[in-house]
């Protein structure tokens, strides 16, 4: 099945006045198709995937680089991290928008002296595994009615079991392509055993490389949970520093993602440790063994999956929304928490906590209120997302909204 993807036209437009433009994002989430998309046949193409280019590549960067016949979608730069002085070379003998388009499964941003040799020549955008907005192929408008205060989405029917379909079949396309739970399984078995002999592999001299699917298998239980690295080592093999170093590896291979706490001189009583969301929830879903139905039995593990699930549409939807945004969450000492905090360009702030229930009480609130009264003249918004059917005003600014909202237009 064919998706749109929503951040298709920034890289068209990237393309038209920007020599360099790199896609990033987890393997598998789709550049490739897009990239492809994007120019067509107007380009050469070329993967480091094949082992023949890749050793081409690596034993003459600049011959290899010279020899490109025209435009060019060089896929899975990061394995040839020689070419990138090349290419800068390339494009300052020619520069002409749009002369290559890079894919790269790894964040290159994470090895200063390949970003200087490109800055001011390169645009990255990052594509992350589907949103359900492309995947219902439905309006992604949830942060300009936020930020505007008019959310006022009613459905027909609460999601119930929908919800589980949602958060279980997470954004990866092709195992959404399975409709046999042993099959998508099968999908993410293999995932994981390619990203550790191949990726890890050759981002890292890593003496406990087996260990990683464990690793990961820890991390997706403390999804969005406070980022513990020491609780994360405890039952492993290694220290608590080589951990950490793993861990800043799997960030790096778009796998794992930190979420920073809000920080603000007038209370210092707030919490400043990161929380840690899994990057896709059907793969979080696979590390943790579970799958709908085993969701639906175990709502206390359905509630940080869920949470995992709504930082990662959200996510999605900033990649292509109009100005840049910011996120944070914020927690304070006395245990007032918000589960997510979103700035945008002019300072603004709205607050999204997530829960699982269909119904919705005044102390659901408590931390927004919390974190309302810090910053009045800045919080134009607080928004439940609960699994109910109508928005729901509980005055000041605060909603409690359908999760479907963030996807479906409403009635």
């Amino acid at each position: 099945m064919h998706y749109s993807r929503y951040i298709k036209p920034q890289l068209e437009a990237a393309l038209l006045d920007t020599p360099v433009v790199l896609i990033h994002g987890p393997r598998q989430a789709g550049k490739t198709t897009l990239a492809q998309e994007l120019v067509g046949d107007r380009y050469h193409y070329v993967t480091f995937d094949d082992d023949t280019e890749l050793a081409a590549a690596r034993n003459d960067p600049w011959g290899f680089i010279d020899g490109l016949p025209g435009n060019s979608v060089l896929d899975e730069i990061q394995r040839v991290p020689e070419l990138f002085p090349s290419i800068k070379r390339a494009v300052d003998q020619q520069r002409t928008p749009g002369r290559f388009l890079l894919t790269g499964s790894a964040n290159i941003l994470a090895m200063p002296r390949l970003t200087e040799s490109l800055a001011g020549r390169v645009e990255v955008v990052k594509l992350r595994p589907l949103s359900r907005c492309e995947i219902e192929g439905s309006r992604a408008g949830f942060f300009a009615d936020a930020f505007a205060g008019r959310i006022n989405a009613n459905f027909k029917a609460r999601l119930g079991e929908l919800l589980f379909d949602c958060v279980a079949a997470g954004g990866f396309p092709e195992p959404l392509q399975r409709t046999d739970t042993k099959r998508q399984r099968a999908w993410y078995a293999n995932y994981l055993k390619v990203m550790v002999q191949k990726d890890i592999a050759e981002f890292a001299n890593m003496h406990y490389a087996d260990e990683i699917p464990a690793l990961l298998q820890k991390a997706a239980n403390h999804t969005a949970s406070l980022f513990n690295v020491a609780e994360i080592n405890r039952g492993l093999g290694f220290d608590v520093k080589t951990t950490r170093r793993y861990l800043d590896l799997l960030k790096q291979l778009f796998l794992i993602e930190t979420l920073p706490p809000w920080f603000s001189n007038r209370n210092k009583r707030l919490i400043k440790t990161p929380k840690m969301h899994i990057a896709d929830t059907g793969l979080l879903c696979a590390l943790l063994k579970t799958n709908k139905a085993q969701l639906m039995k175990n709502r206390t593990l359905m509630g940080p999956v869920l949470e995992t699930f709504v930082y990662g549409e959200l996510r999605k939807q900033a990649d292509w929304y109009g100005e840049e945004l910011q996120f944070f969450h914020y927690r304070d000492k006395d245990q007032y928490e918000v589960d997510l905090v979103v700035q945008n360009e002019a300072g603004s702030l709205i607050g999204i906590e997530v829960k699982l229930a269909a119904s919705v009480s005044e102390s659901d609130f408590k931390g927004m209120r919390r974190f309302q009264s810090q910053h009045p003249d800045k919080v134009v918004g607080g928004y439940l997302l609960y699994d109910g059917e109508r928005t729901l005003s509980f005055g000041d600014g605060l909603k409690a909204v359908p999760i479907q909202a963030l996807w479906g237009p409403g009635k």
